[in-house]
């Protein structure tokens, strides 16, 4: 297949609203690719190539400078191999020139609207509307096979190109019977957010799950013999950096497991250090201070036999067999008192909350729903920077005030799949973070204007505030009251942001 006709599906997506139009657009695209170029094609239509980083960076494409084709030639099959050529470059004093000739030559061969498509795809920035829902969608109509069968086929291997790749050209036992795999990362199952323990167990109605909700980060463990490899959220393997974990799981009395858990650093005295503290292990393989101690609040799998579709009071009972003193502290109650007890024990001892979840409900890989509810005092949202800009005073070379972005998921206050902005903060940044921010934005600037440095957006920052306003200067009107920055989430995705939706929710509250 030629790459002008995925360019030509993502215009017809781009220019609709409506997601069955969308649907039909990429399924009459899916159902002409060969076998080779689904993963590929896939990719493309996400701006996430299989190969992962390509090693390129905005200043990088923007000084490519060179004649481009006049009619389209380039195959999908050839810019995958391109992407493969940019991200096998070897590091070192050649590397960048190696990088630089694989684009000019992959610009050379592409027209000037391919190559402004591939330049979108290479910085994450292709804003179609098409999110991985209608794509899923559109997976399932090319292929004739059920939606919910695509769906959990995603969620369980993580890996939307191959499960697209068995839709359509295998045949429908194999993608039925996609499922666990111990070793294979599957997508978590995500928590909504509740004003309060009493709202939350009022919208459980029944018995609950009450744990502690800690500050954190999110962890999959699997556990096959000796082998155990650990996961971020976001399905990163941190294995290596980890081995305190590792050890943990190998003395658990069990030879295959599945864990879903969150993992923190202690200071001396057993409390939780900071956030950022924990997310250093993640980030380096150098040690960082700070022991990393597992909780685990669900186990999907066991010693051959899988969990995720029993109810939630079921997989607790075989995680206190497994796990013992690594079980996240809870309670199962339907009684509202006990419920707000515990989660004045989860804050005196310094945590964030508690995480209320219906006893009866399934593990939803992948999925946010009303099963899972989180109940922080302070509101917490993620949301995705927009823009920098300078600092002044003390913090004159630096950058400081950051642009704040909620994900706008259907585009009712703009580009469908893209963001609205919902206020600025400068408040909260520790003198660590704004070098940090000093350095990193640069990297992903697309542009600057005389007030700010603009970025893609990819870089979600935790912000507590006090509430919302209704506002007439943001698209989306709404504003943030007294925002403070929490600390970054490099475990989170930008399509992991909060809504517009939930933050307009707070005015009605």
């Amino acid at each position: 297949m030629l790459l002008a006709d995925v360019v030509r599906a993502t215009e017809e997506v781009a220019a609709t609203s409506s997601r069955r139009a969308k649907t039909d657009a990429l399924a009459a695209l899916l159902s002409r690719l060969a076998p080779d170029e689904v993963a590929p094609a896939i990719g493309l239509l996400t701006a996430k190539p299989r190969q992962g980083r390509l090693g390129v960076g905005w200043r990088t494409l923007a000084a490519v400078d060179v004649p481009h084709a006049h009619e389209p030639a380039l195959s999908v099959g050839e810019v995958d191999a391109a992407f493969t050529g940019l991200a096998t470059a070897e590091g070192g004093p050649g590397s960048v020139a190696v990088r630089r000739a694989a684009l000019d030559a992959l610009a050379g061969a592409a027209t000037a609207v391919e190559w402004d498509f591939l330049m979108r795809v290479m910085q994450g920035e292709l804003r179609t509307g098409a999110l991985e829902g209608v794509l899923l969608d559109a997976v399932a109509a090319a292929a004739d096979r059920p939606a919910a069968t695509v769906r959990r086929a995603a969620m369980l291997s993580g890996d939307l190109g191959e499960t697209a790749r068995i839709a359509l050209f295998a045949a429908a036992h194999e993608l039925e019977g996609v499922g666990l795999a111990v070793g294979r990362p599957v997508l978590p199952m995500l928590a909504a957010t509740a004003g309060s323990v009493a709202e939350a167990m009022e919208s459980i109605g029944g018995a609950a799950s009450v744990e502690y909700k800690l500050d954190g980060a999110r962890i999959q463990v699997h556990r096959d013999g000796d082998a155990v490899s650990v996961y971020t959220r976001s399905l990163a393997d941190i294995t290596a950096r980890v081995p305190e974990i590792v050890e943990a799981v190998r003395a658990l009395p069990a030879r295959q497991l599945i864990l879903d858990g969150e993992t923190l650093s202690l200071d001396e005295d057993g409390g939780p250090r900071p956030f950022q503290d924990t997310m250093a292990r993640f980030g380096s393989d150098a040690a960082a201070e700070g022991m990393l101690r597992p909780w685990f609040f669900d186990i999907l799998h066991r010693d051959g036999v899988d969990l995720l579709d029993e109810p939630l009071a079921v997989r607790l009972e075989a995680l206190e067999e497994v796990v013992g003193a690594h079980r996240m502290p809870g309670i199962v109650s339907s009684d509202p008192a006990e419920a707000e007890a515990l989660s004045a024990a989860a804050l005196a001892a310094g945590h964030e909350g508690v995480m209320v979840k219906a006893a009866d409900s399934p593990y939803a890989a992948g999925r946010r729903g009303k099963s899972w509810l989180k109940v922080k005092p302070v509101l917490t949202f993620d949301l995705v920077v927009l823009a920098v800009e300078a600092g002044s005073g003390r913090r004159t070379g630096l950058l400081s005030n950051l642009h704040l972005g909620a994900r706008d998921p259907d585009g009712a206050y703009g580009e469908p799949g893209g963001f609205v902005m919902v206020g600025k903060t400068f408040k909260g940044l520790t003198d660590e973070l704004l070098r940090w921010q000093t350095a990193h934005f640069p990297t992903i600037e697309t542009h600057r204007s005389a007030y700010a440095v603009h970025v893609r957006p990819e870089t979600v920052v935790e912000i507590a505030i006090d509430g919302v306003q209704r506002s007439q200067r943001y698209p989306g009107g709404v504003a943030l009251r007294f925002a403070r920055v929490k600390g970054y989430r490099p475990d989170k995705r930008p399509d992991e942001a909060d809504t517009i939706d939930a933050l307009r929710a707070l005015l009605r509250g």
